[in-house]
């Protein structure tokens, strides 16, 4: 099944860099976030969203994207993008078709298209491979006897994010359940997909089969693309006079500096301690501060806050 523009979902230009993509990203994602938006379609926009993301921060899928359209996943790694788009401009010449269209436009029923024509799949590869096309005897790379490809999801932990995993799935085929180990990378992200080659549908060629990244809710950790958030407690005299506080990331124990004078709300920027990125710079963690005060106070507890309260001038009312 073909994607939907990435490029239109996060609603950004096709030169926009790495930097514009992670920002608009995470603002979208936080406003479509299943945990924090309980619109009814919340979930699917969020999802939406992720999988545009996954696209674009990779730099090999976005090339692919740009280069092939919504059914990048389907081409084969070995055809030239040049050929590509010449053999789609002959066949859409031959087809006699006229205007003009978005550069991927898409039809249903596995057709694909640019200029406003629908361009069956297996003319564009026959053209490209020197087959003769449906009912020419030819050979084609994109026959009507290749496997569909499929879809399925696996959920994973944010710690299993952080470190990678395994995971053992099982199929269902004609002739009987079949068992495949499977890796999740380090650093994998939510709505990234991982390709098993010739897992999908079944026929002369088998389709591929695509497990998408789900990242579970978790109590400790809220995960935004790469940068992990997670609460920093502190009791009252510790975020007003700083200090140096021990916390718990999915990489193992961090030190965080404390600066004096922090109030809730404010996030403490550990950078690099997010999820790990196998091509480039890693996500980055950040604690946000909560000030907890002592539910039932001791007697000196109270008689400091007492004197506390008798002497600051402070008001946060007015702060």
């Amino acid at each position: 099944m073909a994607v939907q523009d990435p490029y239109e979902v996060l609603g950004i230009s096709r030169d926009a860099d790495q930097d514009e993509i992670q920002r608009v990203y995470r603002k979208l994602a936080r406003a479509h976030h299943p945990d924090i938006n309980k619109d009814p379609g919340a979930e699917e926009r969020f999802k939406d969203v992720s999988e545009a993301y996954a696209i674009l921060s990779d730099p090999e899928q976005r090339r692919r994207y740009d280069a092939f359209g919504p059914d990048f996943r389907r081409v084969p790694e070995d055809v030239d993008p040049d050929m590509w788009a010449r053999s789609r401009a002959g066949a859409a010449a031959g087809a006699g078709r006229a205007g003009r269209a978005g550069p991927y436009a898409t039809t249903g029923g596995g057709r694909t298209g640019g200029f406003g024509e629908d361009i069956d799949l297996e003319d564009l590869f026959g053209g490209i491979f020197g087959g003769r096309g449906r009912g020419g005897g030819g050979w084609s790379a994109w026959s009507p006897s290749q496997g569909a490809d499929q879809e399925a999801e696996i959920e994973v932990s944010v710690e299993e994010a952080y470190r990678g995993t395994r995971r053992t799935i099982t199929l269902e085929r004609p002739g009987g359940r079949q068992t495949l180990d499977v890796t999740v990378p380090a650093g994998v992200t939510d709505g990234q997909r991982i390709r098993l080659a010739g897992q999908g549908g079944s026929g002369d060629t088998a389709g591929d089969l695509f497990l998408v990244v789900r990242i579970a809710p978790h109590p400790r950790y809220r995960v935004e693309g790469r940068d992990i958030y997670t609460d920093l407690p502190l009791a009252p005299w510790e975020a007003a006079l700083g200090t140096t506080v021990a916390l718990q990331t999915p990489g193992g124990e961090a030190k965080v500096k404390v600066p004096p004078g922090t109030s809730s709300g404010r996030r403490l920027r550990l950078r690099g301690r997010g999820l790990p990125n196998p091509r480039g710079t890693p996500g980055d963690l950040f604690a946000e501060v909560r000030i907890v005060v002592p539910p039932e106070p001791s007697d000196t507890e109270r008689r400091l806050l007492e004197e506390l309260a008798s002497a600051s001038p402070f008001d946060p009312r007015r702060s």
